[in-house]
């Protein structure tokens, strides 16, 4: 093979191997947190909505105090809730309040997980192209590869 081929094969496989797997794996690790996020989500929407359908007033639960040690404690007014909106600040909401910031959340999450399933779709395109070029280069059958 003579060392022109050879450096842009090197320099194909580098980038695929230096930037684009990379890419693809922090893109596809990304997206798994917004995943985790919605899930939160859609638990704190089904508990509201079971506290409204059985008219919960007060109620008794177990709450984490850190590293996975609970303890009991009591709402006695269940009327209003406290939901995390971000960088570790708590809004009181009532639930038909939280009910729709909950909604405009998932919008919003659903959004974000489209457009890193765009960006992970277009990395594999982009990875296949390289491997493409690196085949073509190489005159490697297309079974091969």
């Amino acid at each position: 093979m003579d060392t022109g081929l050879s450096e842009e094969v090197k320099t194909l496989e580098e980038f695929v191997e230096g930037r684009l797997k990379p890419n693809l794996v922090r893109a596809i690790a990304e997206r798994d947190k917004v995943f985790e996020r919605q899930k939160i989500f859609s638990d704190l929407r089904k508990n509201i909505e079971n506290l409204e359908k059985n008219t919960v007033t007060c109620m008794r639960t177990l709450v984490n105090i850190g590293t996975e040690i609970y303890t009991e404690a009591e709402a006695p007014d269940t009327q209003h809730i406290f939901v995390e909106v971000g960088h570790g600040f708590y809004v009181e909401f009532t639930w038909s309040e939280a009910l729709s910031y909950i909604a405009e959340r998932e919008k919003l999450l659903s959004r974000q997980i489209e457009e890193y399933t765009s960006k992970i779709g277009a990395i594999k395109v982009q990875i296949k192209v390289a491997l493409e070029a690196v085949r073509k280069l190489l005159k490697i059958p297309d079974a091969e590869l």
